[in-house]
Parts: structure tokens; sequence; C-alpha cells
């Protein structure tokens, strides 16, 4: 008892040291994937390792600096110390707040864990703390596997209003809970469909009805003016959609599943360079104004708030001894609005004319917690909302391949065949069988993927032995043995495992005009389509989160089948029993880990667009000269 009393007086007597300068000088949160800051858990996102701080290559040049400075001083007699120490050397400033650990190593080590996804519940719940009265969604797409990124009710899951119908009388303007939301739609990554922009414009047309289909039964009735297809890679579109959300007062909510661009297109389409107020001089440590709101409801309406400290994040706060402290300062404290430890909605970042954007990488679940950027002197903010669970295909694929997943520049694909008996393989994790409707007919495939998946055409027997380690009764006298062939897969033993169908899917879109080359070309054949003997069928089979493949395949047109009753009723019977009368669209069965990942969609075109380019007839190298023994040879005949 007395040990125990003991024990309490001296926790009494020595209360913990106040927080170093170090830390307090570390911004709220880390603006490069919005985490609050923490020197506690290293493997958290928004983690400072502060020794790193201390002992950064910054910090040994000063140190070694003032040391040159006072071996100077002691060997020039004339200097008084007191009168050169006087005034020190100013402190350069830091040009941006510094990130997390996390981050930095995201940047330039490209390692690092994904953060837990949030769900659609937590994401009503953050846009619901909004201070905003006005607020726009714009609800993020990713043109790789358009339309799979698209979230299903979006406006009912986070409680908005419909959107706008078709109808004159519809309105312009739905108050939710006294609020005004509105949705948008944009498509990130468009530089991946076609080498131009006026080619991705084309496609607009197409990727509006592609939409429709998505959203279901009300999408024939929905206005879809307002979407944008947008390369922030590119520039493509960003200038558009940039006046659009500095034109809009309150919040822009960028709202998507994981990896679909939400970060890159925060930096391509936010409105820098305007807004702020001037401190002295009229420039700050970047050239520009710096200012930060009081109050979430100040920044809501446009208040001027308070000019930020310049010395926030002042090199010689970090570096500050470890032993020296310093003395709390109430007018000082951080969180003073964010007391509550159950708020969603973190405090936004001090208002820039150029600030640091948030970070962007190819590992899902880069962004942490919603970051704030406010712009236009208060006039409003743009959100950057963590993404929404988008896929678990990485989880069946090995970890050395989860780098070559992302697709990252456009794909020029090459042309395969497959015939009946054959398969195609995907990076050995998906396999693709046609069902053909008669012996004769041939499907082209062309495969819009990343490198990890790499295509390859065998026969279904092999094909099903390399997907699932273990031949089947297709191998006939090889059936239940391992596979030990050289094809390789880039699917774990696990996932091999749990290969399912995911479903039969028809190619029942005609393309016939636009693959039938010069017969349909008004300079050439100027047949019509519907006079052409065979009907060329096409579709596009999507990989989730990863790419498309095209398929086609030509058959014959149907043909009137000859009445039973009439006098050539016996060859109508065979021809029936045959399969000669005609062929309707084939089908292909697709499997995949689980029976999940895979899609469909109405064909695109884009080997048109995008394919290999092909060479102009001018520009075609005529055949080389002949051998001086063939020319001999020939001279030998002619004589």
């Amino acid at each position: 008892m007395v040990r125990r009393q003991e024990l309490t007086s001296l926790n009494h007597e020595t209360p913990p040291p106040p927080p170093r300068r170090e830390a307090r000088s570390l911004p709220t949160v880390c603006p490069g994937c919005g985490a609050h800051t923490q020197t506690v858990s290293p493997t958290a996102a928004g983690f400072y390792d502060l020794a790193k701080t201390r002992n950064s290559p910054k910090r040994q040049q000063h140190e070694n600096e003032t040391a040159i400075f006072q071996r100077a001083l002691s060997q020039n007699p004339s200097i008084s110390p007191t009168d050169a120490l006087s005034s020190p050397p100013p402190v350069q400033a830091l040009s941006t707040p510094p990130v997390c650990d996390r981050c930095h190593e995201l940047q330039y080590q490209n390692k690092g864990t994904s953060v837990i996804h949030p769900s659609m519940q937590s994401i009503q719940d953050i846009i619901e703390e909004s201070p905003h009265k006005q607020n726009h969604i714009y609800h993020v797409l990713d043109a790789v596997d358009f339309p799979l990124s698209l979230i299903p009710n979006l406006a009912h899951s986070l409680n908005l209003p419909r959107l706008r119908t078709r109808n004159r009388r519809s309105k312009t303007i739905n108050y939710t809970r006294g609020r005004v939301a509105e949705v948008s739609f944009i498509i990130t990554r468009s530089d991946l469909l076609a080498p131009k922009k006026e080619q991705v414009d084309a496609l607009l047309p197409y990727l509006r009805e592609v939409l429709r289909d998505a959203l279901g039964r009300r999408g024939r009735e929905v206005r879809l003016g307002g979407v944008r297809c947008v390369s922030a890679k590119r520039g493509w579109w960003t200038k558009v959609v940039k006046e659009e959300v500095y034109g809009r007062k309150g919040g822009g909510w960028m709202v998507g599943k994981v990896n679909v661009g939400k970060s890159a297109l925060v930096g391509g389409v936010f409105p820098k360079g305007r807004g702020g107020k001037m401190v002295e001089g009229g420039k700050d440590e970047q050239g520009v104004a710096m200012r930060s709101a009081d109050t979430t409801g100040e920044l809501a309406e446009g208040g001027d708030g308070a000019e930020a400290v310049r010395e926030t994040y002042q090199e010689s706060e970090l570096l500050l001894p470890e032993n020296e402290v310093l003395e709390d300062d109430p007018d000082e404290e951080a969180f003073s609005e964010y007391d509550d430890a159950l708020a969603l909605l973190p405090p936004a970042q001090p208002e820039t004319a150029y600030p640091l954007m948030p970070l962007v990488s190819a590992l899902p679940g880069t962004t942490a917690s919603p970051i704030r950027i406010p712009f236009g002197g208060g006039k409003g903010e743009l959100i950057d909302l963590p993404g929404v669970h988008r896929s678990s295909l990485d989880q069946h694929v090995r970890d050395e391949h989860h780098k070559d997943m992302v697709m990252t520049s456009r794909i020029a694909p090459e042309q395969f065949i497959v015939r009946p008996g054959q398969s195609l393989l995907l990076g050995g994790l998906l396999r693709v069988t046609p069902r053909f409707q008669s012996a004769g007919e041939v499907m082209l495939a062309y495969p819009f993927l990343p490198a990890a998946f790499a295509p390859h055409v065998t026969g279904t027997h092999k094909a099903i032995a390399i997907q699932t380690g273990q031949h089947s009764e297709l191998s006939r006298d090889r059936a239940g043995e391992a596979y030990e062939g050289w094809i390789s897969s880039i699917a774990t033993e696990e996932a091999k495992e749990k290969v399912k169908s995911a479903g039969t899917w028809k190619l029942e879109w005609d393309v016939t005009k636009r693959r039938s080359g010069p017969l349909t070309d008004v300079a050439a054949g100027k047949q019509k389509a519907k006079d052409l003997p065979f009907v060329v069928y096409s579709m596009d089979l999507l990989v989730e989160g990863v790419g498309w493949v095209e398929l086609v395949c030509q058959t014959r047109k149907p043909r009137a089948r000859d009445s039973l009753f009439s006098d050539d009723a016996l060859s109508a019977l065979e021809a029936k029993k045959e399969g000669d009368v005609g062929d309707g669209p084939p089908e292909i069965e697709v499997f995949s880990p689980e029976g999940k990942f895979v899609g469909g969609r109405r064909p695109m075109g884009a080997e048109a667009l995008g394919g290999r380019k092909r060479e102009a007839v001018h520009a075609r190298r005529g055949r080389g000269r002949m051998s001086i023994g063939m020319t001999k040879r020939r001279q030998q005949v002619v004589n």
C-alpha cells in the first residue's frame, strides 16, 4: 500500500513532458494521403519519424556551416563574436509541407500497404458532415473497365436526389435536408481508349449509351449531357472541368471506387493560382498567398478567416534539439474545432494558390482519409474521398505480378485467332472458351490488357490444365495428373482450386458495316451491309480493374427455312439437321477464380482506333534487289 502511494506521488511530482517543437510543427493531416498526423504507429498511415528529421542531411549541413562560421570568427580577432551573432542569417522556410513516411515510400520507393476501404455508409456519413449548403458529387469512373467501376444506386446509397430526367418539367434543383446535392459523371484515363483527343470525343455518344445500359431501367430517362471524358495525364477536358469546379460554390466531392484516378483528377482540375490573401511583400514562401479559415462555417460562407502563420513549416522548428521543449501556448492549440474524436471529416488544409496535391499511386487505397483543399478565398473546396472497394482480383495473383496489373499507357493490341477446340488464356488466370454454331467459324481476339495478363491460344484441354494446374477428362490418358508444362500462370495455388464458370455471353452486336472494309465503302464495293452473305458479331469482354478484350466472329447470314409442307421437304429436314440453314451469334464461356471479376458490354471498336498503325501504300518498301547469282542465271536463260 505504501509502495502504491509512493508511485502515485511520484507520478504527480513528475508530469509528462510537453510535446517537442518537431511534433507541433507538423501538419494536422498528411497532405498526401489525408491521414491524421501521428508519431506512435510506424505501420499506420500518417506516421512521421522525428528521428529522420533530426538526423537529416539538411540538419547536418546546417551544423557544418555553423562550425565553419565559428572557426572563421575565432581566426579573425578583428570581428567581435557578439556583433556577428547578434543578427544570425535567416533560415529558409520549407516550400511545401512534409508528407508522412508512408507517402514518401510510395512516391520514391513504390512500396506500401493499402488501407481498409470504406463502405458506402461511411461515405454517406462523411458527406453528411459537410459544412456547405451547396454540394456537388463527382462520380468518377474508370475508362479501362467502363462501366464496371460504376457504383450502383449511388443516389440511393448516399441519400441524394434522383438524377434529372429528360422531362422538360423536371426540377433543376432538388433540396435534401436543406442542402443542394447534384451528381455528375466523369470518366477518367480516357487516353487509354484512343491516341487522339478527337477520337475520344467521337466515342462520347457510345459511352453515354453504355452508361444508360449500366444504370438500369431508369437509365433511358436520365439526362447525361454533363458526362465528361477526361485525361489528367494528357490534359484532355481538364480545363473545362476546372472552370466548372471553380464556378460552383460549396463542396466538390470526388466519389468512386479505388484506383479509378480520383487523386490524379483532383490534381488536374483543381483551380490553382486563384484566390488567397497576400502577406508581407505580397508573397509567401511559395510566391503565393496563404490563408486558412477559422471555422468550417466561415469557410462555407466564404469568410476571410485568419492568416496562416508563415513559420508553421519552418526548418528551424524541425531542427530544434531533442532535449529542448516548447511550452504550451493556448492560442495555438491544434484541433480547436475538432475535439470530437468521432468526427469523420478532418479539418481543411491552409488555403494556398498552389497547394500540395494528393499522392497518385497505383496502390489500391492510397488515400486514407478525406483530403480537403479549399480554393477561391473561401469560396469552396475540393474533397478527395477514399475509394470504395472495387475488386479482389489481386488476391488471386502472385505478389511479384501485382505491379504489372495496372494499365499505365495505351496498348496497341495483337490479333489472336481462336479456332474450334481452342481457348484463349489471359495470364493463365482467366480462360475464354468460344462456342461456335458451325465448324468453319473462327473468333478474333484483341486483348487490351497489361503485361501481367499475357494472352495465349491453345487447346481447351491444355488450357484447363494450365488454369487449374491439373489435367481434366479432356486430356484422356493424363486425366488427374499435375500440369508440368512451360506455360506460366500468374494465379496462386489457392486461386487454381477456385476456378468456376463466370457465365456465358453472346456476341449479339452486329458490326458488319464497321468491319466489312472496302465491300461497303462508297469508293469501292458500294454494297450495303444487309446485302452481304455474312454477318460480323462482336462484344467487349471486361476484366474488372484491368482492361478488356474485343471479340469478333463472322458467321453466315441466316436464310429463310423451307417449309416442311413444300415439295422439297426432305431437303429442308436435312438442312435443319446439318445446321446449314443459318448460324446465329456465337457464344463464349468465361472461367475465372470464384466465377467473378468479368463482365460484358457492347463493342467499342477500339482496335480500329488504337490498333497497330498500318503503313501507307506509298511508304511500303518494295521488293529487295535480287542476288548476283540470280541475275547471272537470268542472263544465261535469255542468251
